[in-house]
């Protein structure tokens, strides 16, 4: 059974890279969390949607879960946003011209693919160039490859991103999450 998949019960719910965001949102009460299905992210989706803490819900595109993040923040609400390196492809326009230029500590979590035994050509070109993206927009970034590192690395990230009103990108890398199964 792949690492996303695995079901979590309450003893190692926290334990798992799935349940340190969940509680690390919560730490942080960041309460709405906008997505685009992926299937890396499927367990923690699941949770979020099983807290009653959280409102959580698809939307069609990563733009509009950023547009999402946008209102409620000038709303007075903290939100984060999770998808996969593809869907990054799309954000550099409303990172450019919404979030940065006014502010607004977006969080979000991108599942990272197109790297270690991807076949799909363009999930690789995407992973290869979401990084240098984020640079040119000078957009703080982190990427999670461990478990024992990454509870520190999701809260500073969520913090710096509040008090300093500014996006924050988390990547979680396949050697945290285990990555996509590819099915033969």
């Amino acid at each position: 059974m792949a690492v996303a998949e695995e079901k979590t019960s309450p003893e190692t719910s926290e334990k798992s890279w799935q349940g340190i965001v969940l509680q690390t949102l919560k730490r942080n009460d960041i309460r709405l969390v906008p997505y685009v299905p992926d299937r890396v992210l499927t367990t923690l989706i699941k949770n979020l949607h099983a807290d009653p803490f959280f409102t959580t819900f698809p939307t069609a595109r990563e733009e509009e879960a950023v547009g999402i993040v946008a209102g409620a923040w000038m709303g007075g609400m903290r939100s984060a946003v999770l998808m996969q390196t593809s869907g990054f492809a799309t954000l550099a326009n409303v990172l450019a011209s919404l979030a940065i230029p006014y502010q607004i500590p977006l969080i979000m979590f991108v599942s990272e693919r197109g790297t270690l035994g991807e076949f799909n050509y363009g999930q690789s070109l995407v992973c290869r160039t979401m990084r240098p993206v984020l640079d040119s927009l000078a957009m703080e970034h982190h990427t999670a490859t461990r478990l024992d590192e990454f509870e520190f690395i999701v809260d500073r990230s969520i913090k710096q991103a509040i008090t300093t009103q500014a996006p924050v990108a988390l990547i979680l890398s396949p050697l945290l999450t285990g990555g996509k199964v590819f099915d033969k």
